[in-house]
Order: C-alpha cells, then sequence, then structure tokens
C-alpha cells in the first residue's frame, strides 16, 4: 500500500567516509550535524589523564605492529623457500652425495655464473627495503582522538585520512589474536554507522588498548566528571609475565572496567553441541550419501572428495566452536559488553541505543534441547571485502542458550523492560502459552497462507518496543526498539485482497532481523501502520541514547 517514515535514526551513510581530494588524499567526512560540541563533551576531553591516548595529540601504533602486519608475511615465505630447498638442506648438513642433483635449482645457476657476491647484495638491499618500509609504515601511522572523532593517518606515498565521529559510534571491539597477544598486543576497532566506515587501530598495547576504549566510550557518552584513574600496572619482567597470563585467562585486563561476573554462563559441551546439531550437519551427512551412491552406481574415484570434505567441514567445526568459547555478556556503564573467544579473543562494547533489533530464534533440530539463539541488527556494514564469518560473529549476540539465558539477556540490553515483563514476554512470544491479550493475532482465513504457523504470528507493542512473533519449524521472536525505526510499510496481494487479509512490516537497517508480520486482517494491518508509527515517531522525540550519560541541562 504504502511506506511511512517516521524518522532515520543512524541510517548507512552517516559515518565515516572518503572522498578523494585534488592532492590524491582520502580525507574524512560524515562529521556530527552538530557545528559546536556539546559543552559536556569538551569538559569530559579535559579532565581525561595526562597518559591518556585521547589527548587530542597524535599517537603511533605499538613498535610490533610492522612485524605483526607484515612481517609475518615474510615468515610465511622463508618457509615457502626452506620447503622447496629441503633436498639442498640436507645434503648441507648430511653431507650426502647421491642428493647433489638440482636440475633447475636457482642456486645452482648463480653459483654457476659467479654471481654470489650480487645476489647477496641483491639479497641484502632487498631486506634493508622491506626494514625501511616497515618503518616508514609505522612512522606514518598515526591517530588521534578528540572530543569530536577518532581519526587515522596512514600511508606512505598515497597519504590516506578517515576520520569517525564519536556521535556516530555504534560500538567498539577489543580484539586479542593470538600471536599479537604473546607480545602484549590488540587491535582496536571503531565501528561507526556506514558501509566499511569503522576505524581501526592494529596495534597497540594490549593494556593501553582497554584504556583508550574507556576514554573513547567517555567522550562519546558526553559524560562529566573526573575520569576514573586505571588500575595500577606491574613493571618489570614479573609485570609483564602476570599480564601475559591475566590476558589469556581473563576475559577483562582491567576488572573495573565491566562486570565481573557474566548473566550467562554456556557450558562447552553445550556449544559443542549446537554447532554439531546444524543445518550445516545435515548437509555434510547429504554430501556423504551423495558421494556413496556416486561411487555405487557412477565412478568409484568420487569417494576420494570425502576426505578433503570432511577436512573442511571439521575446519568450519572447529572454528565455529573455538569463537564461541569463553562467552560473556554483561553491564558496563557505557553499554553491553560481548566476550567470546579461545585462542583469538574479542570484546565488543555496544553503546546504549545502537541495538536496531533482537530476534531470538530456535531452529528445528534444537528444539528437544531447548536451545536458543540471539541475533542483533547494528548500523555498522561491513565492506564487500570483509570476511563473513566476522559479520556473522558480530551479529550473534548470543550463540546458544537456555530459555531463562533468553529472559536474562533481554533483561540486560532492553532496559525499559521489567525481568517480570522479560519473562511474559519469553512465555508468551516463544513458547506461545499465557494470555494473547496483547498480542494482534492473524484471522482464522489466513490459514491457507500459514497452515502451521498462523496461530503464532503476531506483533504487540510493549513499552518501547514493537514485538512480532511468527514460525513453527524454526521459532522466532523479534524485538525492536521503537526509536530505532526507519519505516512502516503495509502492503497486499491480489489472494490477500480476496481474503481481506495484508502483511505488515517495520524497517530497521540492514541486517539479519526482520520485524514482519504477514496475513493479518485488513483493519489489524492499518492498525499496525497508525500505532507502530505514531509510537516510533514519539520514541525518536523522546530518544536520549545520542549523548546517553549526558547530564541533562
Amino acid at each position: 500500500m504504502s511506506d511511512q517514515h517516521p524518522a532515520p535514526h543512524d541510517a548507512p551513510g552517516h559515518g565515516e567516509r572518503q572522498e578523494q581530494g585534488p592532492t590524491g588524499a582520502a580525507t574524512g567526512a560524515g562529521e556530527s550535524a552538530e557545528q559546536h560540541p556539546d559543552a559536556s563533551v569538551e569538559a569530559a576531553a579535559k579532565t581525561l589523564t595526562s597518559d591518556t591516548l585521547a589527548d587530542g595529540e597524535w599517537h603511533r601504533l605499538h613498535p610490533a605492529t610492522p612485524l605483526l602486519r607484515g612481517g609475518l608475511i615474510l615468515i610465511a615465505v622463508l618457509g615457502y623457500v626452506i620447503a622447496n630447498m629441503r633436498e639442498r638442506l640436507i645434503t648441507l648438513f648430511v653431507g650426502n652425495d647421491e642428493l647433489r642433483e638440482y636440475e633447475g635449482d636457482p642456486i645452482d645457476w648463480i653459483l654457476r655464473e659467479n654471481l654470489v657476491g650480487w645476489a647477496l647484495i641483491g639479497l641484502a638491499v632487498l631486506l634493508v627495503l622491506l626494514i625501511v618500509g616497515f618503518y616508514l609504515s609505522w612512522r606514518m601511522h598515526t591517530f588521534r582522538v578528540t572530543h569530536e572523532a577518532v581519526e587515522v593517518r596512514s600511508g606512505i606515498l598515497f597519504r590516506r585520512h578517515r576520520r569517525a565521529a564519536l556521535d556516530r559510534i555504534q560500538g567498539i571491539n577489543i580484539t586479542r589474536s593470538f600471536i599479537p597477544r604473546l607480545v602484549g598486543a590488540a587491535k582496536l576497532q571503531v565501528s561507526v554507522a556506514g558501509q566499511g566506515a569503522s576505524v581501526e587501530l592494529s596495534y597497540l598495547g594490549s593494556v593501553r588498548t582497554d584504556d583508550l576504549r574507556r576514554d573513547i566510550l567517555r567522550l562519546a557518552s558526553g559524560a562529566k566528571g573526573e575520569t576514573p584513574a586505571s588500575a595500577p600496572r606491574q613493571t618489570g619482567v614479573d609485570g609483564f609475565v602476570t599480564e601475559r597470563v591475566n590476558e589469556f585467562l581473563a576475559p577483562e585486563l582491567d576488572p573495573e572496567l565491566a562486570e565481573p561476573e557474566s548473566v550467562v554462563r554456556i557450558p562447552p559441551l553445550r556449544i559443542a553441541g549446537s554447532v554439531v546439531i546444524s543445518d550445516t550437519t545435515v548437509f555434510l551427512i547429504l554430501l556423504i550419501i551423495g558421494l556413496v551412491l556416486g561411487a555405487i552406481f557412477g565412478t568409484p574415484w568420487v569417494l576420494f572428495s570425502i576426505i578433503p570434505a570432511f577436512i573442511g567441514f571439521l575446519t568450519y567445526y572447529w572454528s565455529r566452536i573455538t569463537k564461541s568459547m569463553r562467552y560473556s555478556i554483561a553491564a558496563t556503564r557505557h553499554g553491553i559488553r560481548v566476550g567470546y573467544g579461545l585462542l583469538s579473543t574479542s570484546n565488543e562494547t555496544i553503546p546504549p541505543g545502537r541495538i536496531h533489533g533482537i530476534e531470538v530464534r530456535q531452529p528445528l533440530l534444537w528444539r528437544p534441547f531447548g536451545w536458543w539463539e540471539i541475533r542483533i541488527n547494528t548500523a555498522v556494514q561491513d565492506s564487500p571485502a570483509s570476511n563473513q564469518s566476522q559479520a556473522q560473529q558480530r551479529a550473534t549476540l548470543m550463540p546458544v542458550g537456555t530459555i531463562d539465558d533468553v529472559e536474562r539477556v533481554l533483561a540486560l540490553v532492553l532496559p525499559g523492560i521489567s525481568p517480570e515483563e522479560s519473562a511474559d514476554l519469553v512465555a508468551r512470544g516463544l513458547l506461545g502459552t499465557g494470555p494473547d491479550q496483547d498480542f494482534v493475532t492473524a484471522p482464522k482465513a489466513s490459514w491457507i497462507f500459514n497452515p502451521l504457523t498462523w496461530r503464532r504470528v503476531g506483533y504487540a507493542l510493549l513499552g518501547d518496543v514493537l514485538i512480532t512473533r511468527q514460525g513453527f519449524a524454526h521459532r522466532r521472536l523479534v524485538v525492536i526498539p521503537l526509536a530505532r525505526i526507519q519505516s512502516v510499510k503495509i502492503t497486499q496481494g491480489p489472494w490477500q485482497r480476496r481474503r481481506g487479509l495484508a502483511s505488515s512490516q517495520a524497517h530497521t537497517v540492514a541486517g539479519p532481523v526482520n520485524a514482519s508480520v504477514g496475513q493479518l486482517s485488513r483493519n489489524d494491518a492499518l492498525g499496525f501502520f497508525s500505532r507502530v508509527n505514531d509510537a516510533a515517531t514519539y520514541a525518536a522525540n523522546a530518544d536520549t541514547t545520542q549523548r546517553w550519560a549526558a547530564t541533562p541541562e
């Protein structure tokens, strides 16, 4: 029928972007709509300690950054060269004359042409160029954090300047990969609204990364007052070893930055079981059956495809399991902190008002175990070249949990809903128990379109959120904060028109969460259009999460 747009909120395109200047340098755009930042933000910037990296000055990354970013490639190349010269190395140490024939070996050609000196000079020049290139890359890669934005300048020949406005921050993620953790380094990623607009600082000192995240969130929140002092650090070899051990064992280097206990605990066996009991395993079983049948009734050599396919699936399972280990979710003064990972850890803080949609879903294979998954929508849009698994991990708020875990997480991420309302929402929205007086449900005439699920289809307005439910094989409950709704739409096809039905949908930013209600009666669909639009407009006008900690004047 029509669309109506209540108000845009953190729409893609308002975050950092790059424009090509006349000199070939990329300059940042996407500043805040406010030309002059709030006085509270300026006050917060002035109260930062002198040791902080968020002092408005330009700083450089961790000294080991060139090795971590580019040196590992050289190590891989060196390993490849050694692997291809293993016979010569064996001859060098063993002295077996039978192994002295190397047809086409470049080293034999260099020896035969008496070019050993030139080869050594060329190798030395190459090493010097690489070292100089690494040093210049580190020297020219700087960043600064002001009371307006996070800025990064990089590039040797082609300079690049990226800028992420603080009022567009959607989350701050700290990633500690296995090898950088050994030298005390971590990667900090500031995610802002827009496609590929995130600003990445890789790498920083692991301890200072936590402090920088705290200071950026404080500036973005508009909070006043003194900045909390950092926890005292141990110095010397003992302090370095202690920090590395804590980094491998504890989810937070500074326990003052987050709650010490997660509201959800996921046993390792449940994580492994949820990965194995999935559609991926069903596909693997069907693939193996197809290959066996192909070998029996066709060509036997297809059986050799089972081994590489099995190895690929095992690698996928291992990656999914390790990335979900040590899961934690807790409240902080600046939003929700979500952490996970075994060998490589990720710890993301999502500020208030940055979750645009929440979906609680239960695949059919999980139903006997009572497991549920929670996914979210944020305004962060990955670039086309980004890793799909990283995008999937970012959209997963809880990989697997019980119905009690769902209640705790919903109460945590929806502060406007009490724990009692959260439990009632789960009982009626997910399990279908309890009265439905708050839900507008699909009429009996819609059974022809959804013969198994029409009784579960419906929506409700509870507090400052829109709730939709649907699904029989895959149960789904979607919760959309009204202030984050971008537009409302109702549609009616010819077959729906004959039965007096229509479909409704509330749009948020792009993501896996979709708030749609199919096959409502025509009057209920019109009611959805007007009620949700009015409620979204009112919630947007009353929303104060842009500067979530600012003191009202």
